[in-house]
């Protein structure tokens, strides 16, 4: 049975990009995946900066779909593996959200969108998924680190 996540005030809203859950990369640390993932899409320094820094991943998103800045040439190609880091080190550093990843077992995780049929499934079902896919990709690495140990 696939599990749906989206907003992080329901089950599973630990995996939303808006979850409260910080990463330490690129030497700086960011209160969610959502504030690096949307700076990541910009050159410019001061503006990447203004990202890490806005006090909401919800205002982190609107400052990164603004248009006023230019997108970074080769985001259509990095973007994927943007995530896949960001999402790998927030699952990485916190134990209890790699639990619970761990829990999900050999389920699809499907982001239940209504507008993203990139990242999530889209209004009707039919979008790419790419954050759960990654999701899935990311809980194989660690299930292997784990198995590892």
């Amino acid at each position: 049975m696939p599990i749906y996540f989206y907003s992080t005030r329901n089950k599973y809203g630990e995996f939303s990009n808006f979850a409260a859950y910080g990463i330490q990369l690129d030497d700086q640390w960011w209160a969610t995946v959502e504030h690096y993932f949307q700076a990541q899409k910009f050159i410019d320094t001061d503006y990447k900066e203004r990202i890490r820094l806005a006090k909401t991943p919800k205002y982190a998103a609107t400052l990164g779909r603004s248009r006023t800045m230019p997108l970074r040439t080769d985001w259509e190609q990095v973007k994927d593996e943007v995530m896949y880091q960001a999402v790998l080190r927030k699952f990485s550093t916190h134990k209890k959200l790699t639990t619970l990843l761990l829990s999900t077992g050999e389920e699809d995780i499907i982001e239940k969108t209504t507008g993203d049929y990139y990242w999530g499934c889209g209004t009707k079902g039919t979008g790419r998924n790419q954050l759960g896919v990654t999701l899935c990709q990311v809980r194989d690495v660690l299930r292997e680190k784990v198995a590892a140990l």
